[in-house]
């Protein structure tokens, strides 16, 4: 039996015709020359890249000209800008009127100190003044009945001059008719001179004796007016026996207690004036140097922002820190207890048009010398130098310009490579 083969089975195929194939040809070549065109770009920057680092794992930001702000936030407390200590004037027992955290007005009596040593004294230094006085006025009707006497004795001698000079006119006329001896003439001339004499003495001790007289007097004033001084200072004494509140507030601390013994210049009681609040503040001592009595600040109470204004700042350093005091320039928000915390933003410098971009790790990564300045998919790594330093922005002095767009994030990753990929 014979085997036919498979040849009945073959189709002869007709060859493609030229035009098609030389359609498919050109429109390879076509493909692969577009596909070339873009991928050659990326190919390249991928070639050229020392690293490469994916896109959600960065931060970047543009730079820009504005107005800068350093400043330096920090945590403070609520201090009561007012909170005077009242201290005892006077050894003795105290008895309140008021308990600790009671409203108290200005003026109004919180206790008081029973001092019978100090009353006892005030009493015995008011007999001495009234003794005094007593003394005083006796010196000044002494005065008067001297200054009396010695009148009367320059009037008696004044009587005394006028008879004499009467006396002595009587004998010159009689002794120009001859009617009287040269004797008695000469006698009448020597009693004219003898009363003249007495008188001007008596008015010269008169004198004398008014301004003794009147040194006594003053001496006595001016003893009244001493022992009036201290008898004054020990009635203040005693009045500071009574403890009056200085201002309006409340009863911060009963320092002792009721009825206990007390020693001169001993704390006893402390008030707290809620109207008037200031933030004490911890400042880092980086920021000591820049710091100045007056600098302007805010502060957060709530969702709200009040302005404040610096108004102290300690002279030492304690625990690395400067504390200050930071005082509300307007009413202060309803509400604030003391000891409340609050976030405090004080503004150190401002400057116009400058230079800036927000603030990011990349300052510690490179010291503040290096940054990473983004084109299309790749980080070019540039110098640039860095001014002031905010919470929130840095000053850019040089190697940058407006509207670049750098990596603000940790650079430690990118191992110090000139150029970095960018896998978006």
């Amino acid at each position: 039996m014979k085997i036919s083969d498979t040849s009945g089975q073959d189709i002869i195929l007709e060859k493609p015709a030229g035009r098609r194939r030389l359609f498919y040809i050109i429109g390879s070549v076509v493909l692969l020359a577009i596909v070339i065109t873009f991928a050659a770009p990326a190919f390249s920057r991928w070639t050229s890249a020392d690293h490469s680092v994916a896109y959600e794992r960065i931060r970047l930001a543009k730079v820009s000209r504005g107005d800068f702000i350093r400043d330096v936030s920090v945590q403070g407390k609520i201090v009561a800008a007012v909170s005077p200590t009242l201290y005892a004037s006077a050894p003795g027992t105290i008895s309140f009127t008021v308990t600790a955290g009671e409203q108290v007005k200005a003026k109004q009596l919180l206790g008081s100190i029973d001092s019978p040593e100090l009353t006892n004294q005030l009493q015995q230094e008011e007999a001495t003044l009234q003794s005094m006085v007593i003394d005083k006025d006796r010196q000044l009707i002494q005065s008067k009945k001297q200054a009396l006497e010695n009148q009367k004795v320059v009037d008696l001698a004044k009587v005394t001059l006028n008879a004499a000079d009467r006396e002595m006119r009587r004998a010159e006329a009689a002794y120009q008719r001859n009617a009287i001896s040269t004797l008695d003439y000469e006698k009448a001339q020597d009693d004219l001179q003898n009363a003249k004499l007495a008188h001007q003495h008596a008015v010269q001790d008169a004198n004398l004796n008014k301004e003794s007289l009147d040194f006594e007097l003053k001496t006595k004033r001016l003893e009244v007016q001493r022992q009036q001084l201290l008898v004054d200072e020990l009635n203040r004494q005693v009045k500071e026996l009574q403890l009056l509140s200085p201002v309006d507030g409340i009863v911060g601390q009963l320092v002792v207690e009721e009825k206990t013994a007390i020693a001169k210049n001993q704390a006893v009681i402390s008030v707290v004036d809620l109207s008037q609040f200031e933030v004490e503040v911890a400042v880092p001592e980086s920021y000591a140097d820049d710091l100045g009595l007056g600098m302007a600040a805010e502060i957060r109470a709530g969702n709200q922002l009040h302005q404040a204004t610096l108004v102290s700042i300690s002279p030492e350093i304690q625990n690395n820190q400067v504390l200050g005091r930071v005082r509300f320039t307007q009413t202060p928000p309803e509400g604030l207890r003391q000891n409340q915390r609050l976030t405090t933003r004080i503004l150190l410098e401002k400057k116009e048009n400058v230079l800036m971009v927000k603030r990011g790790q990349f300052l510690d990564s490179g010291a503040g010398r290096v940054a990473y300045r983004v084109n299309g998919d790749v980080a070019e790594k540039i110098t640039i130098k860095t001014g002031a330093r905010s919470l929130a922005a840095v000053e850019i002095l040089e190697g940058l310009q407006a509207n670049d767009q750098i990596i603000i994030s940790s650079t430690d990753s990118f191992q110090g490579a000139e150029n970095v990929l960018i896998n978006r």
